[in-house]
């Protein structure tokens, strides 16, 4: 799935509006978010990035719009089952 942020302004600051979860480096029993995964950011590839990596990313003061490629766990899990069937 396709998603497009567009940065809420703080004073000078850009701010996502949610919190980052996750990263390579992170247990992901402690992401209460782990049926979301962030595949893409701005066309980065972001599968293989510790969570401060990622958010860098997210956070780059340049980019006042984020597109992001997620890939739903629920979704992945369903496609997965019909291909067995």
């Amino acid at each position: 799935q396709r998603v497009e942020i567009h940065k809420l302004r703080q004073g000078e600051n850009l701010i996502l509006g949610f919190s980052i979860g996750g990263g390579i480096d992170q247990d992901p029993s402690q992401n209460p978010f782990s049926e979301d995964k962030t595949d893409k950011v701005n066309g980065w590839d972001m599968t293989m990035v510790t969570h401060d990596q990622a958010r860098k990313r997210l956070t780059k003061r340049s980019e006042e719009v984020v597109r992001l490629l997620v890939t739903r766990q629920s979704l992945q899990k369903a496609v997965q089952q019909s291909m067995l069937s």
